[in-house]
């Protein structure tokens, strides 16, 4: 897997980006790809106002939800008059108005829905994190071979922002020195739960509470931060140390409100540090990475390069960290990596991925990469609820 996906995954910069931009501005853009969100909650309403916004690529023909009322409300997104609703997602795979696919449901449904929409024949846009399981990743890898020209996009979407493929140049290119430790965090303070109307509906709305559907914090949030690791790198860690708890809402959940994991890349002499609660939001998200050189921190819209002082007493200022003649530091010894904040990752996010189905090209972030990172969290929350150090099998290589 590895080799494949360097070999496919080589370039620094957001190619798929430019190629869609370029043929915008030749006037050479095909028809908008006809797409269908399967899983209307929050994730799947959240992307189609993305693509709303996106009419010259995307329209959105048909919707599907077990859920009657978020049916309704997706209804009321739609730009293009009534939309064809499903309660049965087998039953959109048999619309032919349907070019490409969005899997936005719980992650224990992610394998079941996805290799029925790939043997459809259909592109498809797959939730974040890819898999439930280690088994299904590796299944979704070989049910993808021979099959160049039908697209699977995995939903880590925020590392196809500018501000992440110019992080991702800025260690290959050496600015930050040796990268021996990273910073991750993603918290909040609040239950993680949303309202439900009814009872019976608990663990349909609530999925991400039960072990049974969830890999919880793990899955949700650091993945995506775990996933940009292993991308920048192209590796994975080899060795995971957890642990966690319910620590502080103590109503019945079953995933951990209270996770700390710290993973080892001994190919690179690299640790990194990832952990969330839903006790305390003074950190949100929080990301560094950190080298002899300098460190960058990220949000997920802006960051800053911190350079050691060793770097600036040797060369007093860095040229080609930011494209700047002048760099301008801050109070706290740090220079903006882009001049301003970037746009939310799913607007990037889906404008490569049409640009990829046009091109009928592998994403960046695709189902080598994809299978990588569910495997690193699958391999974690093992670490962490079993209460023991997991490896990296070689068997998981392809």
């Amino acid at each position: 897997m590895e080799r494949r996906t360097f070999l496919k995954n080589s370039g620094l910069v957001a190619g798929g980006l430019v190629l869609s931009n370029n043929l915008i501005a030749a006037n050479l853009v095909p028809n908008p790809i006809k797409i269908a969100v399967i899983g209307c909650g929050d994730r799947g309403t959240g992307i189609m106002h993305i693509l709303n916004g996106l009419p010259d690529m995307f329209r959105i023909t048909a919707i599907c939800d077990v859920l009657d009322f978020r049916l309704a409300a997706a209804q009321k997104l739609s730009k293009n008059g009534v939309l064809k609703a499903y309660a049965d997602y087998r039953k959109l795979l048999d619309d032919k108005d349907v070019d490409a696919v969005i899997v936005a449901v719980p992650l224990n449904l992610h394998y079941p829905i996805a290799t029925d929409v790939i043997k459809s024949g259909r592109h498809l846009y797959l939730e974040k994190t890819m898999t439930y399981n280690i088994e299904q990743a590796l299944d979704l890898v070989k049910l993808m071979d021979g099959r160049s020209k039908q697209v699977l996009q995995v939903g880590h979407q925020y590392r196809y922002s500018p501000l992440y493929y110019r992080v991702k140049e800025m260690v290959n290119k050496g600015f930050l020195g040796k990268v021996t430790q990273v910073d991750c965090r993603w918290d909040r303070n609040g239950d993680w739960r949303r309202p439900v109307p009814n009872a019976s509906l608990e663990r349909a709305i609530n999925w991400r509470m039960y072990k049974e559907y969830s890999g919880g914090l793990m899955a949700e949030l650091l993945s995506h931060q775990i996933d940009f690791i292993n991308w920048i790198f192209d590796t994975h860690p080899q060795e995971f140390f957890a642990t966690g708890g319910i620590d502080v809402f103590k109503d019945g959940r079953e995933t951990y409100d209270n996770v700390q994991v710290m993973m080892r890349y001994p190919d690179l002499g690299l640790i990194g540090n990832f952990g969330a609660m839903c006790g305390n939001a003074h950190d949100g998200y929080l990301f560094k990475i950190k080298g002899t050189l300098g460190t960058v921190s990220l949000l997920t819209d802006q960051g800053m390069f911190f350079p050691e002082k060793k770097l600036l007493k040797e060369k007093g200022t860095i040229d080609g960290v930011t494209g700047a003649t002048r760099i301008m530091w801050n109070k706290e010894g740090g220079t903006p990596i882009l001049p301003e904040p970037t746009k939310d990752g799913t607007w990037y996010a889906f404008k490569d991925f049409y640009a990829k189905v046009q091109a009928k090209e592998l994403p960046d972030s695709n189902v080598f990469t994809g299978a990588r990172t569910a495997i690193s969290v699958h391999l974690a929350n093992q670490s962490l609820y079993e209460r023991k150090i997991s490896t990296w099998d070689k068997s998981y290589m392809l």
